[in-house]
């Protein structure tokens, strides 16, 4: 069965993943057997859609219908093809300004960062395929429906978007305060991504370390970080200030 965020039961969820469905995460019951789960774990495998076991109770919260121990969240959105993008907004001639959210988790910061790029001009953000936040309700509401209006990708690895772009010469700068360098000592002018990393632990330091620059917002107070979505707010508004 199927409404407008959730898909349930075995069959049901094989169908809408072989009729490419944007699906954020599969959410599975604990020690579940049989040969239509087996198939649904393998499709979910090839695909490499998140997904985690669960406890049955899980499940029951998550939906009221016959889910038969698995329960996906579909997404609202579309999603983009990455290197398309890149690709045509490069061929456009405006000088880009992408995102990427390196495993960023917490749904309402999501939302809050794609409201703040919508309003800032950037022209994609770029999310993980397993690890980080889905584009749900609350990315909706908290984006004040913004996230309609950016486009938005997922990948395989954060990584493989640096890559991509750094041999389209766009510079990838991480915000991290693991450098003497503020954001404003940073160029914004070129063609550029900014990476903002997860809540908790930052930049993934495999990711970090490909950067072709590192920035940080200076802090005058007690306290050694700003929220993740106000501090991605201040990079982009600094990456507008030097572009205007």
């Amino acid at each position: 069965m199927e409404n407008n965020t959730q898909v349930f039961g075995l069959r049901a969820i094989i169908e809408a993943i072989n009729s490419n469905k944007s699906i954020d995460k599969v959410f599975l019951q604990k020690e579940l057997k049989g040969e239509l789960f087996n198939e649904l774990v393998q499709l979910i495998k090839k695909n490499s859609i998140n997904s985690s076991y669960v406890p049955v109770e899980k499940l029951n919260r998550l939906t009221k219908g016959n889910h038969q121990g698995v329960v996906a969240q579909i997404s609202p959105i579309a999603f983009h093809d990455f290197e398309t993008l890149v690709d045509n907004t490069i061929a456009s001639g405006v000088t880009p300004l992408f995102l990427l959210l390196d495993q960023l988790s917490d749904v309402r910061n999501f939302g809050a960062i794609i409201r703040t790029a919508e309003c800032t001009g950037v022209h994609g953000i770029v999310i993980q395929k397993k690890g980080g936040a889905p584009v749900n309700g609350d990315t909706i509401k908290t984006s004040a429906g913004a996230v309609f209006k950016v486009p938005i990708c997922k990948v395989d690895h954060i990584k493989d978007a640096m890559f991509h772009l750094q041999a389209s010469g766009v510079k990838v700068i991480a915000a991290t305060e693991k450098t003497n360098d503020t954001v404003f000592d940073v160029s914004f002018k070129e063609p550029c991504a900014i990476v903002m990393g997860s809540e908790g632990r930052g930049i993934n330091p495999s990711v970090l370390k490909l950067a072709d620059a590192r920035a940080k917002l200076p802090l005058l107070g007690d306290i050694e970080s700003l929220n993740v979505s106000v501090a991605c707010g201040a990079f982009l508004y600094e990456a507008i200030r030097q572009r205007l």
